[in-house]
């Protein structure tokens, strides 16, 4: 019993030393993953799909790289504004519209932190001062 509260006890001790090596971006990313993939389940999926790979002709991916790359900056205005018009991804065209969301600008954060790196996209931490910043350029 003692060897196992030993075992118990080391293995908390190591995770708390993992926990603690980590810098505070690492955690903020962390943080802002989390919550924007399940931001993502509950405002995105039903249109975008589980997988962000969109649906049919009506509504684009998420899984276009170099698109999600390119209009990083754009990302958040549309977003919390919508989207209209025709847009190109992937060398396919889309038209139609998106609501806007509904999202603060730090859940805004949060949910392209997490579009930003999953579906094959590495584009990193998106944090409040980016969304602020971007909101700002919005037309």
């Amino acid at each position: 019993m003692k060897k196992l509260a030993a075992i118990a006890f080391l293995l908390t001790a190591m995770g708390c030393f993992i926990l603690s090596c980590q810098s505070s971006e690492d955690i903020e990313f962390k943080r802002h993953y989390a919550g924007g993939m399940l931001l993502y389940q509950t405002h995105c999926q039903n249109c975008h799909g589980k997988n962000g790979e969109g649906l049919s002709a009506l509504i684009p991916p998420l899984t276009d790289t170099n698109y999600i790359s390119k209009n990083r900056h754009k990302l958040a205005c549309f977003v919390q504004n919508g989207a209209n018009g025709i847009i190109n991804v992937s060398g396919k065209f889309y038209e139609g519209s998106m609501p806007p969301s509904g999202l603060s600008p730090i859940e805004i954060a949060k949910v392209l932190t997490y579009v930003g790196n999953s579906f094959g996209n590495k584009t990193g931490l998106i944090n409040l001062n980016q969304v602020q910043k971007d909101l700002k350029e919005c037309k």
